[in-house]
This record gives structure tokens, sequence and C-alpha cells, in this order.
């Protein structure tokens, strides 16, 4: 070969090294990205509260004696379960029994009189039967006649003057028991002594108008439960008596717990002025849950409001403005923008109705920057 040949040879060489080495280093560089399938299955429509909800026991009392008092017996300690219509609690009433003693015994002594007043009424009337016979056989006068008729009727009127007697002394004993019942604390129900604000010989009173007092006993029905969670007004409108619902508890970790909607306030709270709301209760379904839960928990709720099955769905996530995803080429290793019509949606799935097929793998790291139509793209590892 000739030199000036080899010397041209040579420098398009170069030239062509130094294009490619170039070209290298200028090149786009790939952007790694995640990707999903679009998959069939079920997408909801769902309603959520803004601010934490709480589970509630179904029935709550927070109870008071109706008196103050020393407390002077206390049966029960906080977390005891009892009974309908045991005694949990008792004011020192010493003087109110001691007078029901009393009035007990005023009872006694008054029946024994009306007895003796019966007794009485009843020979006075038998008297006054036979001296009408005696009226008729014209053996007695008139004037002995009178004095026996009306003899007869004090005595039936002394009766019924003891017999009143009787019942205002067995009033009297009910007003001293109902003052010896607003001593006592029973319990309304079946339920678990949730917490207690006193201690023997501590002195208890009702709380005045207006200044909330802590009761002496909290007391909780826990065999069933509901859940209290404010919804964003605007969403109100939407959620119906008894439509299905999920409960969340972060104590459950991803436990969904099956529910229904019981109950929506009639009003819209306006604790935050930027933010009213409307409490919603949802009750579960499963009773036997409520072996597992302990009032008070935090807790979500999740209305179900509509349900499409068997359809296209994508990662919410994966969604843009205006209805935009990026789609994946696998032939040419870059990404497609297309425009999608969608359906249904919520935090995790979107219903795709047009513009994308089943298999399509759609980019769900959209927070990527550089993200743009034709751009050539890696997939993460795990894809």
């Amino acid at each position: 070969m000739p030199r000036h040949s080899f010397r041209w040879f040579s420098l398009v060489l170069v030239i062509c090294l130094a294009g490619g080495f170039v070209w290298y280093k200028m090149r786009p560089k790939e952007i790694e990205v995640t990707v999903a399938q679009v998959t069939r299955g079920t997408v909801e429509k769902l309603v959520a509260n803004t601010r934490a909800g709480t589970l509630n026991a179904c029935r709550k009392a927070n109870l008071s004696p109706g008196t103050g008092g020393q407390i002077s017996l206390l049966t029960v300690e906080e977390g005891d379960s009892v009974k309908k219509g045991q005694l949990l609690l008792e004011l020192w009433n010493d003087d109110l029994k001691a007078e029901a003693i009393l009035a007990e015994s005023q009872i006694k002594v008054a029946k024994a009189r009306a007895s003796a007043a019966l007794l009485q009424a009843e020979i006075a009337k038998r008297e006054a039967d036979r001296m009408q016979q005696l009226i008729r056989d014209n053996a007695i006068s008139d004037q002995d006649a009178d004095k026996v008729f009306t003899e007869a009727k004090v005595k039936q009127a002394s009766y019924k003057a003891v017999l009143t007697e009787v019942q205002a002394s067995q009033s009297r004993l009910g007003v001293i028991k109902a003052q010896l019942d607003r001593t006592r604390l029973i319990a309304p129900f079946d339920g678990i002594v949730a917490k207690i604000n006193g201690e023997l010989n501590e002195y208890v009173t009702p709380s005045p108008p207006g200044i909330p007092t802590p009761p002496p006993i909290e007391f909780l029905d826990t065999s069933c439960f509901y859940v209290t969670a404010p919804i964003d007004e605007v969403d109100a409108p939407a959620v119906k008596i008894n439509m299905d619902a999920r409960v969340i508890m972060d104590a459950f970790g991803d436990i969904h717990f099956p529910a229904r909607v019981r109950r929506i306030d009639p009003y819209v709270l306006d604790r935050e002025k930027q933010a009213r709301t409307v409490d919603v209760e949802v009750e579960f379904i499963d009773d036997e849950d409520g072996e597992k839960f302990l009032a008070g928990y935090s807790a979500d709720v999740e209305i179900i409001i509509e349900v499409e099955q068997d359809v296209l769905r994508i990662p919410t996530q994966s969604l843009l403005d205006n209805n935009k995803v990026y789609v994946y080429q696998p032939q040419s290793r870059t990404l497609q923008e297309r425009v999608v019509q969608v359906g249904l949606s919520n935090w995790d799935n979107t219903q795709v109705v047009e513009g994308l097929q089943e298999g399509d793998s759609v980019v769900i790291s959209t927070d990527r920057p550089g993200l743009e139509d034709g751009v050539r793209v890696k997939i993460s590892e795990g894809q």
C-alpha cells in the first residue's frame, strides 16, 4: 500500500474512533424504571375517612351516684367482667338503712292496728245487722238502733283510716329505698369495668351544671364494636346506609375487617373550618372479630361506593395528569406516551376503559426525571 494511502486510512480510522467515543459519551443515558402489567381484576370506588376514626364499644356508661357521699363499698376492680344488676359501688348510707328499718317496723305496727280495726268494724257490722231484725220486729227503739248504726260506721271509718296509715308508711319506705338507690351504682348491662375514679373512704359528688367531673366508674359493653370516622363533606352524599365497608387498624397490620355502614350523622361538623366532615358509623359483620379488639383503637374506614369486576386495570400510581401513561415497548426498549380513558379508581388501582391492552407494561416509577415519549429505558431488576 502506498505511504500516503496508509496515512489517509489511519486518519479516517482515528476520526471514526474519536467520533464513536464522543457519541458514546454524549449518547442519551438509559433511565431505569419500574413497570407493572395491565391486568384484569376488580376495581372499587372508595370513600375513606379524612382523619383517624375510633373503635368504640357498642355501649358505654359513665356511672355516678345520684347523690354525694363517702365510698364505703367498692366491689369491683378495673377490668372485671360483671353482670347486669350487680352492685359495683355504695356510698355510706347507714342512716338511710336505719330509717328503712324504722319504716318497716312502722308498717308492721300499722298493719296490726289495721287488723284490730277490721275486727272491730266486722263486730259492729254484725251488731248493726242484728239491730235491723229487731227493728223489723219492733223490739227496739229508734234511738238505740241509731246508736248501733252510727257505731258501725265509726268502726268502718276507723279501719279505713288505719289502712291509709299503712299506705302512707309503705310510701315513706319507698322514698327511703329510692334514697338508698341513689347511694348505689348498679351495672346497667353485662360489661367490663373500664376505669375506676375513686377509692374507699373517698368523697364523691355529682357533677355541678356545666362542670364535668370524672365519673366514679366507666363501664363498657364489649360484646360488640363499631367505628366512628369523619368523612369529607364532599364525599358524604355518596355514602348510604348498609353500604359495604372495610376497617383497617394499625394494631392488626394489613388485615381488613368487613363491615357495613349503620349510621350517617345528619349534620356537618365544622371543627376545622377548611375541612368540614360528616361522622359515619360502621359496624362489623363478623361479631367474633370483637374478641380481639380494645375500645379506643384508631381505625380507618373504606366505604365501597361502586364495584366493577373483571375489567382492565393499572396501578393508580402509573397514571399522570390528563390520564397519561408511559407504555414500555420491549422491542425498542423505549417508552411510548399514551392517553387512556379511565373508569373507577382508588388508591391502588384504576380501571382502563380504552387505550391499553391486557399484558401491556406501564411505568409506575413516574417520579423519575427525564421520562418522555421515545426515551430509552431499562427495567429495574426484579421486574
